[in-house]
């Protein structure tokens, strides 16, 4: 078996690994009151260790909602525990090898775990505080069972309003300092009001039920950091607020050491990003006691500037911040002659690592895994991310089907307790060429597309097509399948000719589940896709094409760059219609950022890329220009007409994967690529350099044009082969370094 398909079957059995914790590891929970919201628990146990470690320990842990966990006083994991819903009924667990952190002697376990008791748009609530702890191997035994004691951590409690908007499980953080309070996590913490937990079950058991394996390692973590504006310490606070900048836009938990005058004075921290999308996301209000004290919010927010609210008279030791970010190496770049691309390039990285966390998420308003976002990340992850960033692919795909309903229908965001719709056109997006089938393109994962294909096969049969093969519009299902219920959305904007966009959306849902069943061997199935694919083509090109443009009969609004771009990406259009489809999309401006990215596509498959580019740059222009180091939900920042209109949004991110696709030209040239093409398409660029990742290691491609000779130096991985192709020449590549030229 090769390296590549070895990667990708060790990714699909840890995604599909349940956990083996030992018969004496018990879920415990509080004695009383475990399901009451925004809890914050403490639970502490000391163990003596004869002989130093000889191998390995790993603990395994699990809890709802999130947990810190130290050992012998030392931080071992900040914010563990992904938000629950690998499936409906069931919980994720984290692996931690804690060998380093163990001590012959005496060793003390601490962790302070966050219960937030509520569901959210990314989160589904278990109805009961608990923690699951498993730490054994044959010299130690350390597994969480009624010895273990708890306490409530009293400092924590409840801010005033505004709270978080209603999509957020999280809570706002408050607390109020208490010298008593400190030091908890360590050895010789004096456990007063501590009580002894209660066992409820083993692992396995309700209301945590099945447990997953984390599919990925514990998140990026710097430790505390200065802002970039640093000032000299200490200072003494006017009562203005201070706002501390951040290099872009990250995803920090604020840190501060002050001396304060007085008990009770109140210090607010947040971001500039507080209101992203016009609604409110989180904050930290901290209470002092007198005297020299420092604080670390343990909740995570996002922003370029953190911005705390110091009473006058407070003087400042310290300030600083810890950065977390999802576990995965940037990998893949792109540069070019054209600072306007290579700024749009960085700022779509930027958005996507921003976007990256428990899910393929956005990082403030919502938290929350949305699939039409999260079909144009995937394809962003494989040009820049290392396998873990490709275990966020894995894990987001396993939740929408695993999530999917008795009526074989299929929703997001998701993992979700308080959300039901279907969006059936991000679904059909979720499935289709642009998703699952474009995460086989470029992985030729083939275990992941058995186990996804049963899934698919029966949300494809939900779809009714009329007597010409065209789709019956779908409202899509609910689980009370009441009208006010349904969420008919297309993108955001207006003229939207939502039959254009249905119709190929379904044509590439269609060629995703013909390509899947015919990999697993399934022929009549996928001669069934395809009879269908024709059908619909046929019908699509008669009952919409006017000779200028696709339009549906019934659309009575302005012509729709969304579906005409959607009809080329899909290969509905041919290629006489391009010319007319050109003019189309070098005139009209209709799409959200959401649906821009396969209009701006479409220019490369019409192999006119320097009217692609002129598209791309005059749509991101006030992007580009911003200083915001992400890029925006819609195309004005804090608008109504773009859902709220927030500064970081994953769907926005398009640009990267056409750059390093298209204009470097740099794809897979089979299903599972395990040959690649180069087939640049530079435009009037003088100069690219680009990096791929590929599970065989870096592809890396230089360009250099000049008016009559472009010069291409070329290094593959090791095993990997392949064509570059310039105009009408092809020259097969090999493994290793090697130049090529052609005269223009």
């Amino acid at each position: 078996m090769s390296h590549f398909k070895v990667l990708f079957l060790s990714l699909f059995l840890t995604l599909n690994c349940h956990a083996q914790f030992s018969k004496q590891s018990k879920w415990i929970t509080p004695a009383t009151n475990n399901s009451i919201q925004n809890q914050w628990l403490i639970f502490r146990k000391s163990y003596t260790v004869a002989e130093p470690l000889t191998e390995k320990l790993v603990a395994k842990i699990s809890v709802d909602s999130k947990y810190w966990l130290y050992i012998n006083g030392e931080l071992v994991v900040f914010e563990g525990q992904l938000k629950r819903g690998p499936t409906p009924s069931d919980t994720y667990y984290d692996e931690v090898d804690i060998s380093k952190y163990v001590r012959k002697g005496q060793n003390t376990v601490a962790l302070l775990v966050w219960f937030w008791g509520r569901d959210g748009f990314c989160h589904k609530n278990s109805g009961k505080a608990g923690l699951l702890f498993d730490a054994t191997n044959s010299q130690v035994s350390w597994t969480s069972d009624k010895t273990w004691k708890f306490a409530p951590h009293t400092s924590f409690g409840v801010t005033e309003k505004p709270f978080p908007n209603y999509r957020l499980p999280e809570f706002n953080i408050h607390y109020t300092a208490n010298p008593k309070n400190n030091g908890w996590m360590m050895p010789e913490f004096v456990e007063t009001n501590f009580k002894a937990s209660v066992e409820v079950g083993a692992a396995g058991c309700a209301p945590w039920n099945k447990l997953w394996k984390r599919p990925f390692p514990q998140w990026k973590n710097t430790g505390i950091v200065a802002y970039t504006n640093v000032q000299p310490t200490p200072f003494v606070t006017d009562g203005k607020p201070l706002k501390m900048k951040l290099p872009a836009n990250y995803t920090v938990t604020p840190y501060f050491k002050i001396e304060v005058p007085d008990s009770g004075m109140l210090i607010d921290i947040r971001t500039d990003n507080y209101k992203g999308g016009s609604e409110y996301n989180v904050r930290t209000e901290y209470v002092s006691y007198k005297g020299i004290q420092e604080f670390e919010t343990p909740g995570y927010m996002n922003g370029h500037e953190v911005i705390y609210s110091f009473p006058a008279g407070v003087k400042v030791f310290s300030l600083g911040y810890r950065r977390t970010s999802f576990p995965t190496e940037h990998t893949g770049n792109f540069l070019c002659d054209d600072e306007a691309l290579n700024a749009l390039w960085q700022k779509s990285l930027n958005t996507m690592d921003v976007n990256m966390r428990d899910a393929i998420q956005d990082p403030d308003r919502e938290r929350s895994q949305w699939w039409g976002d999260a079909v144009i990340i995937l394809g962003e992850i494989f040009y820049t991310c290392d396998s873990n960033g490709v275990s966020a692919i894995k894990k987001s795909m396993s939740n929408l089907v695993e999530w999917q309903r008795a009526d074989s229908s299929m929703y997001s965001p998701i993992p979700a307790g308080s959300w039901g719709k279907e969006l059936p056109q991000q679904t059909l997006a979720s499935i289709g060429k642009y998703g699952f089938w474009n995460y086989y393109r470029y992985s030729g994962d083939t275990e992941m597309i058995r186990y996804l294909y049963p899934h698919v096969k029966k949300y494809m049969d939900l779809w009714k097509t009329d007597s010409t093969g065209l789709v019956v519009h779908r409202l899509g299902k609910t689980p009370k399948l009441t009208k006010d219920l349904f969420w008919d959305w297309t993108d955001w904007g207006t003229n939207i000719d939502v039959a254009l966009c249905e119709n190929a959306w379904y044509y590439m849902a269609l060629e995703s589940a013909a390509n899947m069943s015919n990999l697993l061997g399934k022929k009549d199935e996928s001669k069934n896709y395809r009879q269908q694919m024709q059908r619909l083509k046929a019908a699509y090109n008669k009952t919409y094409w006017n000779g200028n443009a696709y339009r549906s009969p019934a659309y009575k609004g302005q012509t729709d760059d969304r579906g005409n771009g959607l009809a080329v990406v899909a290969g509905i259009a041919d290629k006489k219609k391009w010319p007319a489809m050109r003019a189309l999309f070098d005139t009209t401006f209709l799409a959200g950022p959401y649906l821009e990215k396969y209009i701006l596509e479409s220019y490369f498959i019409m192999n006119d890329a320097q009217a692609g580019m002129e598209r791309m740059k005059k749509r991101y222009e006030q992007m580009i220009q911003s200083p915001v180091s992400t890029l925006w939900e819609g195309w004005k920042v804090g608008s109504g007409s773009y859902g709220g209109g927030s500064y970081n949004h994953g769907w926005s991110g398009g640009p990267l994967t056409l750059m390093s696709q298209y204009i470097a030209g740099i794809q897979p040239a089979n299903d599972g690529f395990s040959e690649l093409i180069i087939q640049p398409q530079m435009g009037n660029l003088k100069n690219i350099t680009c990096t791929v990742p590929h599970s065989l290691g870096l592809i890396v491609v230089k360009l250099n044009k000049s008016d009559n000779k472009l010069d291409a130096e070329i290094t593959l991985p090791k095993g990997l082969k392949g064509v570059f192709q310039w105009k009408n020449k092809n020259i097969k590549l090999k493994e290793g370094l090697q130049k090529v030229s052609f005269g223009i």
